[in-house]
């Protein structure tokens, strides 16, 4: 029996190869619902011919040209992020795959879980703004987590079949475009530099997050959830060949790690298939091509926001949220030249101090502290 999907963030660079990886399984997948944010002419053409039931564009401005592509086609047109919140509760589908980047999938992800359904994760702030309200909601609900970051399924992948203590989680990272410059240097770095990833193929924010390395401080407050490990248990190591993609070493010392080539299609069709494996055609590791892989401690004096990450997450309560609305401002400043690539780390910092602390938020609480946070991190870049 075929699974049925809905892709949150079809046109993104996790939701375009997701698709891919239905298009290699058609006898296993079909697609019940496509959103994106803006790209319309590309969700128009993943609707020809995916044949969903319903596509969803975020932006309201673009539903006239989405419904006219569409309309000799028996596929139901919706816009806006309500309707995005709404089509994921649909009785058919089995798995929702939440490839939306930022906040924004926040919403939906909760609103996926009280209809019951598997999360196939791929949006991380979804657990870096309220990850003790989701983990604590997807028991209630009986909605499993699958993590599709490739550093999350790996850990997962090294867990499949083990009933024994976790003693550490090693979390790998490439260290991104500027791993070798010097402080000086990061100074003068431009938003063409800073997006020429060495080894991943990701859309412009998450790159820029990997270039500051709050992309890998994400991911460790992501980890802390997801397998219920205290920060402290998490280490980051950089890897600049990105060919272990996370480790985890167990009581009696013994590590266990997965590797691959980078290619996000496997830790897709992983959750997308889980607990069973596709054949794939993804590329194969060649050892020979590799004859040595390198580790390095990672230098938070010079990506101060990975220790804004561990800072964040061990004070608790709404301050991974803050930290995750003043990251999505200043990237955003970044990538529109209006603030420098240090400054980032600057700004977050400050409206980390500044913005109202809480212990113990609700999902209200975090809604207030996102706008919150947002204002004063823009206050602080203008």
């Amino acid at each position: 029996m075929k699974r049925s999907l809905a892709i949150l963030g079809s046109t993104g660079s996790i939701g375009t190869q997701a698709l891919e990886v239905v298009s290699e399984h058609p006898d296993l997948f079909d697609i019940y619902a496509l959103t994106a944010n803006n790209q319309v002419d590309l969700l128009i053409q993943q609707a020809q011919k995916f044949m969903p039931e319903v596509v969803v564009i975020a932006n309201e401005q673009k539903y006239p040209e989405l419904k006219e592509a569409l309309e000799d086609l028996p596929i139901k047109v919706w816009a806006g992020a309500d309707a995005i919140t709404q089509v994921v509760q649909s009785e058919p589908i089995d798995m929702v795959l939440t490839a939306m980047v930022g906040y924004a999938g926040l919403q939906p992800t909760i609103s996926a879980i009280k209809a019951g359904k598997a999360i196939a994760l791929a949006n991380k702030e979804t657990l870096v703004v309220a990850g003790e309200l989701i983990t604590t909601m997807a028991d209630e609900y009986n909605a499993p987590i699958l993590p599709v970051d490739s550093e999350h399924s790996a850990i997962f992948q090294c867990l499949a079949g083990e009933n024994n203590h976790i003693q550490k989680i090693i979390l790998t990272a490439s260290g991104g475009p500027f791993r070798t410059k010097k402080l000086e240097e990061l100074a003068t770095v431009t938003k063409a530099q800073a997006l020429k990833h060495p080894n991943w193929n990701m859309g412009a924010k998450v790159t820029i997050d990997s270039a500051s390395m709050m992309n890998k401080g994400f991911e460790m407050i992501e980890a802390k959830w997801l397998f219920g490990v205290e920060p402290d248990q998490i280490e980051v190591l950089v890897h600049p060949q990105s060919i272990i993609h996370s480790m985890v070493e167990f009581e009696d010392g013994g590590i266990i790690a997965q590797l691959g080539v980078p290619d996000m299609k496997l830790p897709i069709s992983y959750a997308f298939s889980y607990p069973k494996r596709l054949k794939d055609i993804a590329p194969r590791l060649d050892f020979r091509q590799y004859s040595t892989l390198t580790f390095e401690e990672p230098d938070t004096h010079r990506f101060r926001n990975l220790a804004y990450a561990f800072e964040a997450i061990r004070k608790g309560g709404n301050m991974p949220c803050i930290l995750n609305a003043a990251n999505e401002v200043v990237v955003a400043a970044f990538l529109q030249d209006e603030i420098g690539f240090l400054q980032m780390s600057d700004v977050i910092e400050e409206t980390m101090q500044k913005t109202n602390f809480l212990t113990a938020p609700t999902y209200e609480d975090y809604v207030a502290t996102d706008a919150e946070a947002r204002k004063i991190a823009s206050t602080l870049i203008k």
